[in-house]
């Protein structure tokens, strides 16, 4: 069976364009049974679609990245809400803060944020957020909509606010990362994650896991993050594999899928 699922990658990028098309095609001989690719602006949330549309495995997100905030129009947020109508689109994102390339237009980025967040819960769907350096901020923006559903794409806050939103019903992300010498934050944050909260991502093409870092990434290096993941959990990377396939459908609402 097919039952890995990359839950956040970004096979509209550049980087997959000289085989992109072979390299999807060839996911669920390697496992990989689901894809969800994120959109970043109105260019790559149109792509992501258009991908979606293509693969029966792939599925789409769209949202404004708060890094791309300077294209950002009236005109193209409207067009974003009719792409997050399409049947194939399973969520709002990637949306959020980030502080370590912008920390001077903050007001700027929560205010995108919010609005967003507020489309996500006019659509009935979940977010995926990006937080970089943001996190007070994004914890406190996502905490004021008790309806509000969603994951912390490749999780980089501590154990508290791990909890803070393990409490309130939230999905972490864990990618590459996890699998560096450096991942002593990550893991104190897996080690007390529920195996039902509990995702896994590639960000495709960045944070390739070892043995492989430093090349691009895609979902076919997602048994390596799953290994590492069960090695600190104690368990089987059967059981991690299953329990993120299901935990990937639930956050998505993909359950029918």
């Amino acid at each position: 069976m097919n039952l890995i699922f990359d839950t956040h990658a970004h096979y509209d990028d550049e980087a997959f364009d000289a085989d992109r098309e072979e390299l999807l095609a060839s996911m669920p001989e390697n496992g990989v049974g689901l894809i969800v690719d994120p959109g970043c602006d109105l260019d790559t949330s149109r792509r992501a679609v258009e991908i979606a549309e293509q693969y029966p495995h792939v599925y789409a997100a769209v949202g404004w990245h708060p890094e791309d905030m300077d294209k950002l129009t009236e005109e193209s947020l409207a067009e974003l809400k009719k792409l997050a109508e399409h049947p194939k689109c399973v969520a709002v994102g990637e949306i959020g803060l980030d502080y370590y390339w912008d920390a001077e237009h903050k007001d700027e980025q929560k205010a995108l944020f919010t609005r967003q967040i507020e489309l996500a819960l006019e659509l009935n769907k979940p977010v995926i957020v990006h937080d970089r350096e943001a996190h007070g901020d994004c914890f406190d923006i996502v905490s004021r909509y008790h309806e509000l559903r969603g994951v912390f794409h490749c999780y980089s806050g501590s154990a508290e606010m791990a909890a803070g939103l393990l409490k309130r019903g939230w999905y972490l992300g864990f990618d590459g990362p996890i699998t560096y010498k450096n991942a002593r934050r990550s893991i104190e944050v897996l080690e007390m994650c529920p195996l039902d909260r509990m995702v896994i991502e590639t960000d495709s093409p960045y944070l390739t896991p070892v043995p492989n870092r430093g090349k691009r990434n895609d979902s076919a290096n997602l048994k390596y993050v799953i290994e590492r993941i069960a090695e600190i959990k104690g368990v089987s990377p059967d059981v991690i594999e299953c329990a993120t396939f299901e935990n990937g459908k639930r956050l998505y609402a993909m359950e029918d899928m």
